[in-house]
């Protein structure tokens, strides 16, 4: 009996979906693990504001952000898929503004162009008056 061959045909697969809901489930913020396309440009206690670039056909990692406010530079699509493996595509123009609920997910550029937008993400701590 080798043993090690039949361990390897379910060992393989095993580690690889263990790898795969890992990586889903380990999100991170996304300015620390992917500073290529996350930029803070503003932060204090109430909001933080960072600048998202994406080239053409770009991908991300799995990151989150805090709920905020979405401000489209240029028109863009993109698909986003969940830690759920649930896909969702998205297309938005130039000057359009949305509200991001801050859900884990891993950004890709569908287009043959760049995309800008500004996230305003909301603090939990507000000042004291």
């Amino acid at each position: 009996m080798n043993r090690l061959n039949t361990n390897g045909k379910i060992a393989f697969p095993a580690i690889l979906a263990l790898s795969l809901i890992a990586n889903f489930s380990l999100a991170q913020e996304a300015t620390k693990v992917d500073s290529a396309h996350y930029k803070v440009e503003f932060e204090n206690d109430q909001v933080r504001v960072i600048r998202i670039n994406y080239g053409a056909h770009e991908k991300s990692i799995m990151h989150e952000h805090t709920p905020g406010a979405l401000v489209f530079i240029t028109d863009g699509e993109g698909r986003f898929t969940y830690p759920d493996v649930k896909t969702e595509e998205s297309n938005w123009n130039a000057g359009e503004v949305g509200w991001s609920f801050g859900e884990k997910h891993l950004p890709e550029n569908l287009s043959d162009e760049p995309y800008e937008l500004i996230l305003v993400e909301i603090r939990d701590k507000q000042p004291e008056k």
